[in-house]
């Protein structure tokens, strides 16, 4: 069993159809089919059923896809020691994080690297929990729940969900709104898999009180360009835009923010290099956002 086989199978699940996953793993449609069957005589079962024209994962497939996944994380382990071993160092990284995330601190994290540092990879976790990004190839991982052991992480500065309204809104001039306040008007706000809904819907939840309107934009970038156009205050936790002003919510005599850490597994062959990186971008974000609370450093996760 080679280990391309197993790759080709996985990049079929994640792609959806055989021409896509061709593709993304760079070969043929053809060939990758060769390959599929060729994995199926090896284990003996049909990976796959074909339904309404589609390729379906038949039950033998959905048993062995965790394992599959577990050899080819074994796999990319095995040379990212190996590289270590031979060059001293980490030449490559993958971080993975919610979309809004990557746009507001990832990225301008990224823009800050050094030409001596490891060549740096994106993928965005949206239901991705940690282990299932690191299954997937993840280095380093933000989330927002602190990882359990033996992952370590770093815990990173919350950041606080804002209520943008336009520069002629009555609230222009404020600094912050109370939630109650708040939901006596018209609320965009984005979907309940993001982690500004999510604290949102708690603080709504353990204060039993209820917005006039609420309307769900696919992005914080959306809410506030419905923001902008007049259609209500946008409740997200993404950087300002469209020329909007910025409201802390307070709710239980505090203001609504997203906690964030940074995770990454303490038996990587790079484990060191993982937790310098994890600093700078822990330094990086208490540079970039001056007014919040910053975090304590590398601490094992619990």
């Amino acid at each position: 069993m080679e280990i391309r086989t197993l790759a080709s199978f996985v990049a079929v699940v994640d792609a959806g159809t055989v021409s896509a996953a061709a593709e993304r793993v760079r070969v043929t449609q053809p060939a990758l089919s060769r390959q599929l069957r060729q994995l199926e005589r090896e284990l003996g079962v049909d990976l796959f059923e074909r339904v309404a024209g589609r390729l379906v994962l038949s039950a033998a497939g959905r048993s062995l896809l965790p394992l599959a996944r577990d050899v080819l994380a074994s796999a990319e382990t095995l040379r990212t020691a190996a590289r270590v071993q031979a060059e001293g160092g980490l030449d490559r990284v993958t971080i993975a994080a919610p979309a809004t995330t990557l746009a507001d601190v990832v990225s301008p994290f990224l823009a800050s690297l050094r030409d001596d540092d490891p060549t740096t990879s994106v993928v965005e976790t949206a239901a991705l929990d940690v282990d299932d990004a690191m299954r997937r190839g993840a280095d380093l991982v933000v989330t927002t729940r602190r990882p359990r052991r033996p992952l370590r992480s770093a815990a990173l500065p919350e950041l606080p969900v804002w209520a943008y309204v336009r520069a002629d809104h009555a609230w222009a001039d404020r600094g912050s709104v109370g939630l109650a306040e708040l939901l006596e008007h018209d609320v965009v706000t984005v979907p309940p898999t993001f982690a500004a809904r999510q604290v949102l819907d708690t603080a709504v939840e353990r204060e039993q009180r209820w917005p006039a309107s609420l309307v769900e934009a696919s992005s914080g970038t959306v809410a506030q360009a419905l923001a902008a156009a007049g259609r209500g205050v946008a409740v997200v936790s993404d950087d300002v835009r469209y020329g909007l002003r910025g409201l802390r919510v307070r709710s239980g005599g505090a203001d609504l923010a997203v906690r964030l850490f940074v995770a990454w597994s303490s038996t990587h062959p790079a484990e060191a290099s993982l937790a310098a990186l994890a600093e700078r971008l822990r330094t990086f974000v208490v540079a970039a956002y001056p007014d919040e609370t910053g975090a304590t450093g590398v601490t094992p996760a619990r």
